[in-house]
């Protein structure tokens, strides 16, 4: 009598049995999955048609114009896509650039003191603004947007009230002479050659950040918390995610962002409207939601958001390359977020379905 010793053969990729983690992925499954799939797609198509309609679109000058402007949305659409990938929103972020710029300007000026101890104090107080927005979002349980809207109008005033206060105007003094002001400005505003084309620091500041941004998400604890938290905050806090520190530090992110921008804004012209700011925090949230971020959270990436900038950049100055009127810009824009959010449910829900 024999006996078979034989090993059963391992179950097969369509046995009910097999391990679903050990099933392989195809590449288009994968790239149905990514969020910035949509935004992808948009940009080439803003970029072919621009290409097409404006005759000096494609010039090196051009392109390098579209980058700066690309780079000035996405250095903060890159945190504040974080924060929406964590479920929530600040409505301060654009006046918040204005604040930092003003206190870097005021303090430096007024204390006679060089530029980077402004700068310095400055970071402080920006991060010290992102950590009440975090704080004030989980100890109260109020909804982000009445709390930052409370941020924004308060920052608003601030703005304007301390700069007639200590400056007597609406704009503050130049510290173009002051010491440090030219490091500074090498820092946060100078102009680098390639090939005989100049580009903004700010490209490399944007570009730094989404890389940055990316790993942070993709490759840390700390990136998956994020993931959780915008998913399902209770949940996460029930598995051991610290739900209050993560947003606090997302909103801080966000802060740290503004402070960049804000430096940006201080050191390209030496000084600075305290009515600058309003409104671009929802050129920001446009940035990131056209780069697929859902405003329900816990689905986005950075990669998205700076495509989503890029895209902003491209069709802000091919309007005018291609001698358009500028007040359709608005318009393209609306049309651009409508098409996207919708792109961007279809992209997820199939990458969903092909699970």
């Amino acid at each position: 009598m024999s006996v078979n010793t034989a090993a059963p053969a391992p179950p097969g990729p369509d046995s009910p049995s097999a391990d679903e983690r050990l099933l392989r992925t195809s590449p288009l499954r994968k790239l149905l999955a990514r969020p910035e799939l949509g935004s992808v797609v948009g940009a080439l198509a803003v970029f072919v048609f621009f290409a097409c309609v404006a005759g000096g679109f494609l010039h090196a000058s051009s392109l390098s114009t579209v980058l700066y402007a690309s780079s000035t949305i996405g250095i903060m659409a890159v945190p504040v896509a974080l924060l929406m990938i964590g479920g929530e929103f600040d409505l301060s972020a654009g006046v918040m650039v204005t604040s930092s710029a003003l206190i870097s300007s005021m303090f430096s000026y007024q204390m006679t003191a060089n530029v980077w101890v402004g700068a310095g104090v400055s970071l402080l107080v920006t991060l010290a603004i992102g950590a009440f927005n975090g704080f004030m979002l989980t100890r109260t349980k109020l909804p982000s947007f009445i709390v930052t809207l409370g941020t924004f109008l308060m920052l608003t005033g601030m703005n304007l009230g301390f700069t007639k206060l200590i400056d007597g105007t609406v704009s503050t003094k130049t510290i173009a002479d002051m010491e440090g002001f030219p490091s500074a400005r090498a820092l946060f505003a100078s102009t680098l050659t390639v090939g005989g084309v100049d580009f903004k620091v700010t490209i490399l500041w944007w570009l730094a950040l989404v890389a940055v941004a990316s790993w942070v998400l993709l490759r840390t604890r700390v990136g998956n918390w994020i993931f959780a938290v915008g998913g399902n905050a209770d949940a996460a806090r029930a598995v051991g995610v610290p739900v209050a520190k993560t947003k606090i530090g997302l909103y801080m992110g966000v802060a740290f962002g503004a402070w960049i921008s804000g430096q940006h804004l201080l050191f390209s012209f030496d000084a600075v409207q305290s009515g600058e700011g309003v409104g671009n925090e929802l050129i920001y949230i446009i940035a990131a939601v056209i780069g697929g971020c859902l405003i329900t959270g816990g689905y986005g990436s950075a990669v998205g958001s700076a495509v989503g900038a890029l895209l902003f950049g491209m069709t802000s100055k091919g309007i005018v390359f291609a001698e358009w009127n500028p007040d359709w810009f608005k318009f393209f824009l609306g049309a651009m977020l409508l098409l996207a959010t919708l792109l961007n449910t279809w992209v997820r829900k199939r990458a969903e379905a092909t699970k």
